[in-house]
């Protein structure tokens, strides 16, 4: 089996194992078995445990990266943008269950391993929203007052949250267009009805 295939197959193994165990009760053993290669085989391509966890998001999260960023590409409307992004992650984490579970891992992460390494390709992948919202403002689209970073930080924990969910619950009720329409209505227009009647 060449090289590259043996490490591909190493990082799928790996995304299931750390989805189904979670990252800390997973062993490397766990990976290699799920993987069918040799313990030793891992410690060729990768480190340790942490390697290939930061593996995962540079290639795996790194392909919806580019993907993403194609797509925004052909598009000038923020709130157009916006609503690619949501759209497109949903269809990716629908399609790839394991990786939504670990993507869980990252976000809560408290291990000063995987807190100081920020630069990386789920970082720039998060700062797409912050990016949009920018262009939005720039626009005279979007409140100037809303502050990119946390915006970005808030947007996407819903996903997570939705997708997570959904995946596990939600999934034979909504589409994903459906909870995209829903996710944007929530952020864009917030929950207050404008110029409510008085009671």
């Amino acid at each position: 089996m060449a090289a590259v295939n043996k490490h591909a197959k190493i990082i799928l193994a790996a995304t299931k194992v750390f989805a189904k165990k979670g990252f800390f009760n997973s062993r490397i053993s766990d990976i290699a078995k799920e993987a069918k290669v040799a313990d030793g085989t891992i410690y060729l391509y990768f480190n340790n445990k942490y390697d290939i966890l930061l593996s995962i998001f540079e290639e795996e999260v790194g392909k919806i990266f580019d993907k993403t960023q194609q797509l925004l590409s052909e598009e000038e409307d923020p709130r157009r943008m916006l609503e690619i992004f949501t759209n497109q992650h949903l269809r990716q984490m629908k399609k790839n269950k394991n990786l939504a579970e670990v993507i869980q891992i990252e976000l809560r992460q408290t291990n000063k391993v995987i807190k100081n390494y920020r630069n990386n390709k789920f970082s720039s992948y998060i700062n797409i929203i912050a990016e949009i919202i920018r262009k939005g403002q720039k626009q005279g689209v979007f409140r100037p007052d809303i502050l990119p970073d946390v915006a970005k930080r808030a947007f996407f924990g819903a996903l997570d949250e939705v997708s997570r969910v959904w995946n596990v619950s939600l999934e034979t009720h909504y589409t994903v267009d459906e909870i995209t329409h829903q996710v944007l209505s929530l952020f864009l227009s917030g929950i207050l009805i404008e110029n409510p009647g008085k009671h």
